[in-house]
């Protein structure tokens, strides 16, 4: 096996072409094995190994600043880059990250993890090389239809106004996680077939095969290509127009061509998009036939933690939800940003296909235009993940909020996410929102509560609103009193009640206190208050404000920052109505949560039934002195 005899990227070197032929399929071969077991990006990975592969036998990465476009293409280049033999810990607790990362290697120029930032950095790394009177490559390797991204466009069209050299590899494998939409989908793909631009593809061949014969015929080739790309391009070039000189498109698994090109552009003196084709999910045939299945796999499980056949993910609950709504009402319709398969809205897309928009990697047209559809008369509902509304945040305050306009959030993968790690956390939507004024914050604790508090927001109300919820299995029905019957609107509910020790929280939180009421019992011997809060903003401040004065211990525990949570608001209100309430506030730090699985990161935040009783136990022990 070639792949046991190379150490990292250096070795490429010494290898011919039917040897880096026969790496790429052991690299693949790695990368399946690995990725299928511990969950990851594989289809995006596949396609972009011999990519990868003629990058690092042109291009010196200890050296030259390689930025990847999100990383779900960018395993191959882990492996190559010193990480092979630890390349089995991938997205495991204290491993390497699924995405490039700064601190795990020199190699990793930018951490990225939300598309659209690597031409932005990489144009940001060509200036200051430039200032600095520096000599080295800038490479910028955009996949998954980053390009389309509103970040993207903004930096294409700053490049020509420069005047600094930058490489664009545009990987075009005609796919983000779903087959890529919208008007620079289509321009690529008039790009690719066109055949003006296979005999400019055929002029640029020619001028590679001078590169050997000295620095006088590539100059001159050089001049030649420049001319023969200008002036063969019949149709409009997107590229050209933002003078940025375009040379494609590239067979993206024909390594020798590929090298051939990038040695060419290395030599180069003017920015250059180089456009390759590939093939998502190549050299796995499940991900070729299915790509977008494939794009993201999750981790194996023992047959005994597999979730039960009745079950059913909060992301699909959500969506059934709003697929009953919209049988009711023909003014819903459910937008997103390029999640069709990560939000469970393909059967909404096939029963509803006029009402279901997907925009793009674009978070931020996605809320305007929301507002938009608000304003017209009708009644959006918005799917989208915490981290990716990070992104909307100016477009959810000013368009959406500051305007009234009644437009619903569905936020998924709200708190703790699991292996994907920082990047995709969804740990800021409540200390970032709730400081909206006008915006209804709900986080349902099961299904009943779902789907009760979107009817609610579509039918009684006029403001906007987010109904929050986490990553994983929803709970059909937790804990009611009345079986399938919903608390009040705005009004949070006791689900518990005991004496002393009040536990607070909501959403994700609910379960692991009930379980903590449940292990006080046993092992302290009293029953304690259990409280769901429900609605984050606007809180229940009557209900709270009894359940303070009847207490000597509140806990209040919630899967976001501390900083800026509702357990902030929620102290100083306690203070206000009991001065000696203790108060126990546990959420996350101060500190970005690394990757590993949502119960390990949960553990390693405190936020554990185990804590949950450690700390009333230290209480108690405390008061009775």
């Amino acid at each position: 096996m070639y792949l046991n005899k190379i150490t990292d990227y250096k070795d490429l070197q010494r290898l011919r072409y039917t040897e880096k032929l026969r790496l790429c399929n052991e690299i693949r071969h790695m990368i399946i094995e690995v990725v299928t077991k511990n969950g990851g990006h594989l289809a995006s990975s596949l396609g972009a190994v011999e990519l990868i592969i003629a990058l690092l036998s042109v291009f010196d990465p200890m050296k030259d600043k390689i930025v990847f476009d999100v990383g779900h293409q960018s395993y191959a280049y882990k492996i190559l880059t010193g990480r092979k033999s630890n390349f089995h810990t991938l997205r495991q607790w204290g491993g390497i990250s699924g995405f490039p990362k700064r601190e795990e290697s020199p190699c990793d120029h930018f951490n990225t993890g939300h598309a659209g930032t690597s031409i932005s950095a990489a144009i940001g790394y060509a200036k200051a090389r430039d200032l600095l009177s520096q000599k080295h490559d800038v490479i910028a390797v955009v996949g998954d239809a980053s390009i389309s991204n509103g970040t993207s466009l903004e930096a294409l069209n700053q490049i020509g106004e420069l005047k600094t050299k930058l490489i664009i590899i545009l990987n075009d494998n005609k796919m983000s996680i779903n087959v890529p939409i919208g008007g620079v989908a289509k321009h690529l793909s008039h790009i690719s077939t066109n055949p003006s631009y296979k005999r400019a593809k055929e002029a640029i061949k020619l001028a590679c095969k001078s590169l050997p014969l000295g620095g006088a015929l590539i100059e001159d080739a050089l001049k030649r290509l420049k001319y023969q790309v200008k002036t063969m391009f019949q149709p409009i070039n997107m590229f050209e127009a933002l003078g940025i000189n375009y040379w494609g498109p590239f067979n993206g698994h024909n390594l020798e061509e590929l090298e051939e090109v990038f040695k060419l552009a290395k030599v180069f003196d003017e920015s250059v998009l180089i456009h390759v084709i590939t093939e998502k999910g190549k050299g796995y045939e499940p991900a070729e036939k299915d790509p977008t299945k494939y794009h993201g796999v999750s981790p194996k499980t023992t047959t005994s933690l597999d979730s039960p056949e009745d079950s059913i993910s909060w992301s699909k609950a959500t969506a059934k939800c709003a697929e009953k709504l919209a049988e009711k009402n023909n003014k819903i319709l459910c937008l997103t940003a390029a999640m069709e398969e990560g939000c469970s809205l393909s059967d909404f897309k096939k029963r509803f296909p006029n009402r279901f928009f997907d925009v793009g990697i674009a978070e931020e047209h996605l809320l305007t235009y929301a507002a938009g559809l608000a304003a017209g008369g009708m009644q959006p509902i918005v799917f989208i993940y915490s981290t990716f509304l990070q992104r909307a945040m100016d477009q959810l305050c000013h368009d959406i909020a500051m305007q009234g306009f009644p437009v619903i959030i569905a936020l998924d993968r709200s708190g703790l996410v699991g292996e994907d790690g920082e990047t995709h956390q969804g740990l800021l939507d409540v200390p970032w929102c709730k400081s909206i004024p006008g915006l209804i914050i709900a986080s349902p604790r099961d299904v009943v509560d779902l789907e009760y508090m979107f009817t609610c927001l579509i039918e009684n109300c006029d403001s906007p609103g987010i109904i929050r919820y986490p990553k994983g299995e929803a709970p059909r029905s937790l804990a009611r009193k009345k079986e399938g019957l919903p608390s009040q609107w705005l009004k949070a509910e006791v689900l518990r009640e005991g004496e002393e020790v009040l536990l607070i929280g909501y959403g994700s939180t609910i379960p692991m206190l009930l379980e903590s009421s449940e292990e006080i019992r046993k092992t302290l011997g009293f029953e304690s208050t259990v409280v769901d809060l429900r609605f984050i903003k606007p809180l229940d401040l009557k209900t709270l404000k009894e359940l303070f004065a009847a207490h000597s211990l509140a806990v209040m525990a919630e899967e976001e920052y501390a900083i800026g949570g509702a357990g902030e608001q929620l102290s100083c209100l306690a203070f206000k109505e009991n001065k000696d309430l203790q108060w126990i506030h546990l959420a996350v730090p101060d500190t970005y949560v690394p990757h590993g699985t949502r119960d390990e990161q949960l553990q390693h935040v405190g936020l554990s039934s185990n804590e949950v009783v450690k700390r009333v136990s230290e209480h108690l022990k405390t008061a009775s002195r």
